[in-house]
């Protein structure tokens, strides 16, 4: 049985009036709404590299001589797995470059995926410490007061009616699974609970999110140099994030940061 829906999918244009109306400033809105775009793209990849995998699993041989970039056909029959467009060209092919990744257990909704993405940072509107919109000090956020950007966006889609299914990719993105005992150990300012995905298209989101970060100005980090960034939160963390990078394989990033103008750390 599946999970009823009692709020509002939004369209692309709605999620980006949404953007538009919770922005303090249009640097906000810049950096905020760009960063979701680019992780929905990074979404977009990582989700139909999986796809291909599955459907490959499903109509080839096992030993079958794997083709990349072959699997424009999965990009979805309907049309709404496409990425808005926002000043950049997406016309990207199925596997957008992606390589590795293990076999999923099941075919992933790359629309509900993609939706997610655009809307998984809503919250970090209501976290800055400047919003930049002087234009004499630049745009920052309230570090101790960050963590708490994904139940924030939660809370604001639900009052703007979007749908459970939607918000909770708000909820549960933070790092590599924000899990109720790390809230505890390290006096998190949230309620302590488990803010981990809880399907694999949350958990795609969750991964594609840390490929791209809202640094000012803002850039893209590879698998290697987020890795290094996940050990400062101990070695389990720091494997949890390779493990997540067999799973779903290494998109291109640096054709990626070429295509935005940003650079790669």
């Amino acid at each position: 049985m599946g999970t009823m829906t009692t709020g509002t999918i939004p369209t692309f244009e709605q999620i980006d009036e949404l953007h538009r109306k919770v922005a303090p400033s249009d640097a906000a809105y810049d950096l905020i709404h760009t960063h979701c775009v680019i992780v929905a793209q990074i979404t977009r990849a990582l989700a139909h590299r999986q796809n291909a995998l599955y459907m490959r699993r499903c109509t080839l041989p096992a030993d079958a001589v794997e083709r990349t970039g072959d699997y424009t056909m999965l990009a979805g029959e309907n049309g709404n797995d496409v990425l808005p467009r926002t000043g950049h060209a997406f016309a990207v092919p199925a596997t957008d470059g992606v390589t590795g990744g293990m076999i999923p257990p099941r075919y992933l909704d790359v629309a509900l995926a993609v939706t997610g993405a655009l809307l998984h940072d809503i919250g970090t509107y209501r976290v800055l410490k400047d919003d930049g919109a002087d234009g004499r000090r630049p745009l920052s956020f309230d570090g101790p007061h960050y963590v708490q950007h994904g139940l924030i966006g939660y809370e604001l889609l639900l009052n703007e009616g979007i749908d459970e299914s939607i918000a909770q990719f708000a909820r549960n993105h933070t790092g590599v699974g924000l899990t109720r005992e790390a809230v505890e150990a390290q006096g998190l300012p949230l309620p302590p609970d488990d803010y981990v995905p809880m399907n694999l298209e949350q958990e795609v989101v969750m991964v594609a999110d840390k490929y791209h970060s809202k640094s000012v100005p803002p850039r893209f980090l590879t698998a290697a140099s987020y890795a290094r960034k996940a050990a400062r939160f101990g070695e389990k963390n720091r494997e949890e994030w390779l493990e997540l990078v067999r799973k779903y394989g290494e998109p291109d990033i640096p054709a990626m940061a070429k295509e935005h103008g940003m650079a790669v750390k």
